[in-house]
């Protein structure tokens, strides 16, 4: 499923690992899709380091990035940033990743997939010496058309941590709030954080319009155990983009 992207609209968007495979095997791999998710949304090209993928190993590849830092890199003399789409939310899972993200051109979007998808794939496959396709092929976009969508589908991209613990919660049959809120704000690999005012990657995602729009900080955790409780899936059903297991 794939909505067609224009300027300024917002979309939900879902890339999952080929054959719902882990995506993430360790803390580095979600560090290193993160610094991705800030270094490719960004028309000017990122740091070109695909010449040295078969040149060295994964650790000397390190070594080389950090060598180059402070001298040739372009990041030492680096051109403002000129963001291909607005980052809204996002989360990281072990299989896949969810991003709210709104359109700054008709292409941008698909701009920042490729390089998004492509780079990390390069990482990953470099890494663990593999070979082939990482993810499952087009990721999946479709529009937020209106405010009802677009109120809860941030909770949504930010509940699905919940998941790993207690899946219950996407049948309304969670019982332990406490608990589930005290994990979600103990998961990094999401802008929930940043959202309810704990800074984490505050770089990555462009805040301003929907802090806003739900009230700040403390409003919005606050509103997080609300939603949780009167959660409607039938609001949510034809925006989640999900196939079955999450997991």
């Amino acid at each position: 499923m794939r909505g067609r992207i224009t300027e300024g609209g917002i979309y939900h968007v879902l890339s999952r690992g080929v054959d719902k495979r882990r995506i993430f095997l360790c803390k580095g791999d979600y560090l290193r899709f993160i610094h991705d998710l800030f270094e490719f949304n960004d028309e000017n090209s990122a740091l070109n380091i695909g010449r040295y993928f078969t040149q060295y190993s994964y650790s000397q590849l390190i070594d080389v990035r950090r060598q180059s830092i402070g001298r040739n890199d372009r990041r030492a003399t680096r051109e403002p940033r000129k963001c291909l789409v607005e980052v809204l939310a996002f989360c990281l899972m072990p299989n896949h990743y969810h991003f709210l993200l709104r359109a700054k051109s008709d292409t941008s979007i698909a701009e920042f997939m490729k390089k998004i998808n492509g780079g990390y794939a390069k990482y990953f496959n470099l890494k663990y010496e593999r070979t082939g396709t990482l993810f499952s092929s087009r990721y999946k976009s479709v529009p937020v058309t209106n405010e009802s969508h677009f109120i809860h589908l941030p909770y949504y991209i930010h509940m699905n941590p919940l998941d790993l613990i207690t899946p219950e919660w996407r049948k309304r049959e969670l019982t332990d709030y406490r608990q589930a809120l005290r994990f979600l704000e103990n998961y990094r690999w999401s802008s929930y954080l940043d959202y309810i005012g704990k800074k984490n990657f505050p770089s990555v995602t462009q805040r301003d319009f929907l802090s806003e729009f739900f009230g700040g900080p403390k409003e919005y955790r606050k509103s997080t155990r609300q939603w949780l409780k009167g959660m409607n899936w039938e609001n949510i059903r034809d925006l989640t983009l999900e196939d079955g297991d999450s997991n």
